[in-house]
């Protein structure tokens, strides 16, 4: 399993990058890409919408299942990463590249993980 210094995590399975203090990246991480397997669909908000911490933004689709996505915070759906949507496999193949959306006005956030803590938190939940 992955895990990238420069990121926070949510328990959720989220990864995020902070541009600065209002705009962030958001995607899934090498963990939860892993455990649903091969995704073949991906299913994200419109540019404009609202997001809230906490709450489902965007769904994937494996050959196991359909999973929803949370966003860790609260704001504005600045812009989708529009290559998933043709090529959902890429979350698969490079799950810190392939973002879902980048957020700005964001007003809230939920409670992160460091990179240690991710790590402890999924090792915990894989036993």
């Amino acid at each position: 399993m992955k895990v990238l210094e420069n990121l926070v995590y949510t328990k959720t399975h989220e990864w995020v990058k902070f541009e600065d203090e209002t705009t962030a990246l958001v995607g899934l991480t090498d963990y939860a890409q892993h455990t649903l397997g091969e995704l073949v669909f991906v299913n994200l908000p419109e540019e404009g919408d609202e997001t809230e911490a906490g709450k489902s933004f965007a769904d994937v689709e494996s050959v196991k299942a359909v999973s929803d996505v949370y966003c860790p915070v609260t704001g504005v759906v600045a812009e989708i990463n529009e290559e998933l949507l043709d090529a959902p496999q890429n979350i698969n193949e490079a799950p810190y590249e392939a973002w879902f959306v980048k957020i700005t006005d964001i007003t809230d956030k939920e409670e992160f993980l460091s990179p240690e803590e991710y790590e402890e938190f999924v090792k915990n939940e894989m036993e």
